[in-house]
């Protein structure tokens, strides 16, 4: 009888979660990857978003959908600061020290819930996985664990400590360099 339990809250969580959309099924408005999109440019070709001081939740808002691009990415000493502030906000609860995943999803493989872009990224840290889904993406990748991403750009003071974390996480990605879009 606990066995049966267990299953049905399990496979409530799951539904709860969304966690049981057929793979591959998107609404998203754009691919996962662009740069596998005809015609897409790649991730290098985009302007790099400027730091503005505000809160993650502020540009957010003000930014139009696709606009944000990380101004650190490959860059050693931001990737370093974003490790620290990626603990010091307490993400390897969740992702794991080295982002290898653990009650949430490894940030170092190919599968990206929401898709891999950093605006989507920033959005989704940003606002949390509840308020990004009302924002109009859903979700395109699947992982075996999938918690609900809470929002963090309420805690995170900048969108410049933000966009550090982000090129943290960045720098563990060890998928296949083709599906690099950022």
């Amino acid at each position: 009888m606990n066995r049966l339990v267990g299953i049905c809250v399990a496979l409530l969580l799951a539904l709860c979660a969304g966690y049981l959309i057929a793979p591959g099924y998107s609404q998203n408005l754009g691919p996962a990857y662009p740069d596998e999109a005809p015609g897409a440019k790649s991730a290098a070709d985009a302007p790099k978003s400027q730091i503005t001081g505000k809160s993650p939740v502020d540009v957010v808002a003000s930014a139009p959908k696709g606009s944000l691009h990380n101004p650190y990415t490959d860059n050693p000493e931001m990737i370093a600061e974003g490790r620290k502030l990626f603990l010091s906000y307490s993400c390897n609860g969740c992702h794991g020290g080295n982002g290898g995943g653990g009650m949430c999803p490894p940030l170092s493989n190919d599968t990206w819930v929401y898709g891999s872009d950093d605006d989507t990224l920033f959005r989704l840290v940003s606002l949390g996985s509840d308020k990004l889904q009302k924002a109009g993406y859903y979700r395109i990748g699947m992982e075996n664990v999938v918690g609900p991403m809470p929002q963090m750009g309420l805690l995170i003071k900048s969108d410049a400590e933000l966009w550090k974390i982000i090129a943290f996480i960045r720098s563990v990605y060890n998928g296949d360099p083709k599906r690099r879009n950022w």
